[in-house]
């Protein structure tokens, strides 16, 4: 159980000292703490689960960044302006500008310092542009696997000889009549229970699309779907910043994702669409504008028969996505299937003949015309699909919240006041996003952008003034 006890700082005795804790082992933990040892100043990480995953493993492990030393290579003349319009578009305008700002200006400095300090071998992601990103932004280490950027970060933190206790659930956090938090506890699998006092604690322990009460009770349309994201997102910061008066925003953003491969649960890029192919229900006809992007597309496709929906696309893109590896396990696992024309995948796939037919129709005299389509979308000439059609069946997901902790540009939660805690820092998950409101705000890389940009700075600002030797 989350709790706050409040209390005078002389009236706890703690197991150990350190200035800084950071809750959460998963990627925005790591680079707190990498930032923290950048400051030469001591900190802990703890980790609930036995092995430190969270959903960046989950994920692609695509991180958006603007001004990075890969983009420079390649002549892409970026901007944190261009980047921060490219958000708020997308999230309306419900998103806080001057997180956004932070978030993008930062970005590039970010992903620079992790390659070079830290040997993280990032690439970036060209051929195609992510739904809203006007630049080629995604940066990615080789095989394009959140698994393989938790195992880059994790090698990192040892190298550092940073500590991480692993099953240790944190349950109470201590602070003073003046706000400050001081200390907190956490709870061993054998009930042991131990402290560790601080003068700085990060929160970095995600968000709550893993608890079904916090779901049922900020995002309803969402309750009962298929939730696909890291199952020890509890809720925890939002839990604690209850009890503690925070200030809680946007509680009702999410991050979904329409295209998880069914029954196979393996993510189906979305380069699919960006790519030209097009998702069909089970009757054989769109439904939607598919590069809107794939957090909209989740409730789209749970909207559909069957709550299912069909990736179709053909051997160019097929060729394109091989360069995957979850697309790769797709394959082995055979939820691919391949037709030579519409006929044979009408048959094949149970659908009717005269709507997959109508689909294709409407797909060409769209591109012939240069308009946009009856869903406003435009095919771009030079993507056409030709046979043999692929098509992968898939289903929408819920994959983690966006809502959470307010925050201040240096990471600080915030009081419904606007005055901040002088001593907690939230991110990733833990603090509000960039993606406003609900679902259709999320712009492709939001969630790793919130996770390692604010990570570091607020790894940075808890270490700043702080002086211990490591």
């Amino acid at each position: 159980m989350n709790r706050v006890i409040r209390t005078e700082r002389t009236a706890v005795r703690f197991d150990v000292d350190l200035p800084v804790v950071i809750v959460g082992g998963g990627a925005c933990g790591q680079i707190a703490a990498l930032a923290c040892a950048r400051h030469n100043v001591a900190c802990v990480i703890l980790e609930r689960d036995p092995i430190a995953t969270g959903s960046t493993f989950m994920s692609s492990g695509f991180i958006p960044a603007c001004n990075t030393y890969l983009q420079k290579q390649q002549d892409i003349n970026d901007s944190a302006d261009a980047m921060a319009r490219d958000i708020m578009k997308k999230n309306r305008g419900e998103a806080d500008p001057a997180i956004v700002r932070t978030l993008c200006a930062h970005s590039g400095s970010v992903i620079d310092w992790l390659a070079a300090e830290h040997a993280i071998p990032f690439e970036l992601v060209d051929g195609f542009l992510y739904p809203g990103h006007r630049y080629p932004r995604m940066h990615c280490t080789p095989r394009r696997t959140g698994e393989e950027l938790m195992a880059c970060l994790r090698k990192a933190t040892e190298t550092a000889d940073i500590p991480m206790i692993c099953n240790a659930k944190a349950h109470t956090i201590y602070v003073d009549a003046q706000d400050f938090i001081f200390g907190i506890a956490y709870v061993r699998p054998d009930g042991q229970v131990e402290t560790i006092g601080c003068r700085a604690l990060i929160l970095a322990c995600n968000g709550y699309g893993g608890n079904p009460d916090l779901i049922r009770k900020y995002i309803p349309d969402m309750q009962g779907g298929l939730y696909y994201g890291h199952a020890g997102n509890q809720g925890d910061a939002v839990l604690w910043g209850e009890a503690l008066g925070a200030s809680l925003k946007d509680l009702g953003a999410f991050q979904g994702h329409g295209s998880l491969a069914s029954p196979q649960q393996i993510l189906i890029s979305w380069a699919v669409m960006m790519q030209g192919g097009v998702q069909i229900n089970a009757k054989g006809s769109r439904f939607s504008n598919e590069t809107d992007g794939y957090s909209e597309q989740a409730a789209r496709v749970i909207a559909q028969p069957g709550k299912i929906a069909w990736c179709l696309y053909d051997g160019r893109i097929h060729k394109n996505l091989m360069v995957f590896e979850d697309y790769r396990n797709a394959q082995d696992t055979g939820a691919l299937k391949v037709f030579d024309g519409l006929d044979d995948m009408a048959a094949g796939l149970g659908m009717e003949i005269a709507a997959l037919r109508d689909s294709f129709a409407e797909i060409d005299l769209s591109r012939r015309e240069g308009r946009p389509d009856s869903f406003g979308r435009v095919f771009e000439v030079g993507q056409e699909l030709t046979p043999p059609y692929y098509a992968v069946k898939v289903t929408g997901a819920l994959f983690h919240t966006q809502g959470g902790l307010e925050i201040d540009p240096k990471g600080r939660v915030r009081k419904p006041d606007g005055k901040s805690f002088a001593n907690l820092f939230a991110a990733g998950g833990a603090a509000r996003g960039v993606s406003g409101a609900s679902d259709y705000g999320y712009l492709s890389g939001n969630g790793l952008l919130s996770a390692v940009v604010m990570g570091k700075i607020a790894g940075s600002n808890a270490a700043s003034g702080l002086s211990s030797p490591r």
